[in-house]
């Protein structure tokens, strides 16, 4: 549980152009790039093709309005364009080679030293080259495998790297927030191939234009700017082939590297929650579960003031293909020059969010990576994305935990215990030393529920004080906490940090009071007694 605590492209229109896919006869078969970009290539494309209707004037007035646009979010610089290895055995000779390319570093590094009398740390020291393991070119392997083979092993490498850094050493939190921006993108044949089998040779007819440098490229998949025939903008999340049937291996491969380094807290991956993940991870490569989930989500928050949910383009969804609506906006860590009454608004409306959707909703997007949120400050509304771990939480779940909080809140220790019990969360039966580790730290994130009047989340230290406590909470649990904490506690983890880095000054206690007391009247029940 508490584990968990611890733009527009380059030029005009990207690096590619823009590229379009017209009905076969008007500019010919394949894709075509379309616009002023300034680069032979594509304007050979142009001239090359067909029936050129657009005159200079029309070009001219095009690049204006898509200059006054918002800017969507681009491509690192360290983005490339990489072939996805597909196949098992490629990704495994990528995770092999990283192997022996980290073994090599680490004597270079040795020796570097030793010749110029520099010392040897494993740790405590903040920058890169304190350890041998995590030199800075042993940093840099890990990055471009990473980016390379992308997958689960880069999605795992994301999620860490949204922790607090009293939880990872600085020094891995630091490759891993270089992995988070620099994933590539798979080259033209590659992702134009995806989309054959998944909509067809024909898909060219659902669309008007499709760029074909995506504008965004994650861990599962890449994200393409189009347009439909009616104009509508459109993202296009296109998945990477291979990934899906190669989440188990790429998890194992990853963490057998990273064992190496003794850099990731013991007990970080549990053979529960490794089980948790992988099943998330599997979740995560079925976008007609995901298009689902969205659409689930863009119901419930219809008449929510401050959230709103794309809307979902059915024809372009299949299994490895999703097509949303294009929105616009910036990631919630980028909000931190905004004034201090805007972040505050922020963070209560995504407190709020994440109260609703586990004790109204039952039902949460449980991936708190910041770039899931866009702040659009022309309408101060956030847009969600990402639901590919969307998942469902049962009454008998949030009936015995919303007590386990309600008990923090009201700094009741012994029925914080209790209620663990009741979750199922302890056995009765664990040392004293567990039963205080374990009650302290719900007390410790259960402040900002306890607290009267606002909670200044910019100078706790909630995550530094957990992380104490971890060493008793691995060395003496008796039993694996409920599955559905491991997502549910990344979310919170992840709202709590996003509150610490916006510097929030919030009410949260009569949020929480308001929260409870509307989930029992909604479940037409007494709350649940203390147990005798």
């Amino acid at each position: 549980m508490w584990l968990k605590v611890g733009g527009l492209l380059r030029g005009t229109c990207g690096k590619l152009g823009w590229t379009v896919g017209l009905p076969c006869g008007v500019l010919g078969s394949g894709p075509h790039c379309w616009g002023p970009c300034g680069c032979s290539w594509s304007q050979k494309l142009h001239q090359g093709g067909p029936g050129r209707s657009l005159s200079e004037e029309d070009i001219s007035k095009a690049r204006e309005v898509r200059l006054r646009k918002t800017p969507r979010p681009q491509l690192s610089d360290r983005s490339r364009e990489r072939k996805v290895p597909a196949s098992r055995i490629s990704r495994l000779a990528n995770f092999g080679g990283l192997a022996v390319g980290l073994g090599l570093g680490v004597l270079a590094e040795v020796a570097k030293k030793s010749l110029t009398g520099g010392s040897l740390q494993s740790e405590g020291s903040s920058p890169p080259s304190s350890s041998p393991f995590l030199s800075e070119a042993n940093a840099e392997r890990i990055v471009q495998t990473l980016c390379t083979v992308r997958g689960a092993a880069l999605k795992v490498g994301q999620m860490l790297s949204i922790q607090d850094n009293s939880f990872i050493s600085p020094q891995l939190q630091r490759i891993f927030e270089r992995v988070r921006q620099s994933a590539d993108f798979m080259p033209r044949w590659q992702m134009l191939k995806v989309l054959e089998e998944e909509l067809g040779r024909d898909w060219q007819a659902k669309v008007v234009s499709l760029e074909e440098v995506p504008f965004a490229a994650a861990s599962i998949g890449q994200v393409h700017q189009g347009m439909l025939r009616d104009g509508t903008e459109v993202a296009v999340k296109i998945q990477y082939p291979g990934v899906a049937q190669s989440i188990q291996s790429d998890i194992q491969n990853l963490l057998a590297v990273l064992k190496m380094s003794v850099a990731l807290p013991d007990g970080l991956f549990a053979q529960q929650s490794l089980q948790a993940l992988l099943q998330e991870l599997a979740w995560e490569c079925d976008y007609r579960r995901e298009a689902a989930s969205a659409q689930n989500f863009r119901q419930l928050l219809a008449d929510d003031p401050f959230f709103r949910v794309p809307e979902v383009i059915k024809d372009l969804c299949t299994t490895r293909v999703l097509g949303m609506e294009l929105v616009r906006g910036v990631p919630l860590d980028q909000c931190q020059g905004l004034s201090q009454d805007i972040r505050n608004q922020i963070c209560f409306q995504l407190l709020r969010l994440c109260l609703r959707e586990l004790f109204e909703f039952q039902f949460m997007q449980t991936d708190p990576n910041w770039a899931n949120f866009l702040y659009d400050a022309s309408s101060h509304q956030v847009t969600l994305l990402d639901f590919g771990a969307s998942r469902e939480f049962g009454t008998e779940f949030t009936d015995h935990y919303i007590e386990v909080v309600m008990a923090a809140a009201n700094g009741d220790r012994d029925r914080v215990l209790q209620k663990s019990q009741d979750l199922k969360f302890l056995t009765g039966f664990e040392t004293k030393a567990f039963s205080d580790a374990h009650v302290e730290a719900v007390m410790i994130l259960g402040e900002p529920f306890a607290t009267q009047g606002p909670y200044d989340f910019g100078v706790g230290d909630t995550a530094r004080r957990v992380q104490g406590l971890i060493p008793v909470l691995l060395q003496h649990r008796l039993r694996p906490p409920p599955e559905e904490t491991y997502a549910l506690h990344r979310k919170l983890a992840g709202a709590f940090l996003t509150c610490a880095r916006l510097r929030a000054n919030i009410d949260c206690r009569d949020l929480f009071q308001d929260t409870y007391h509307r989930y029992w009247a909604g479940r037409q029940v007494q709350p649940l007694p203390e147990a005798s």
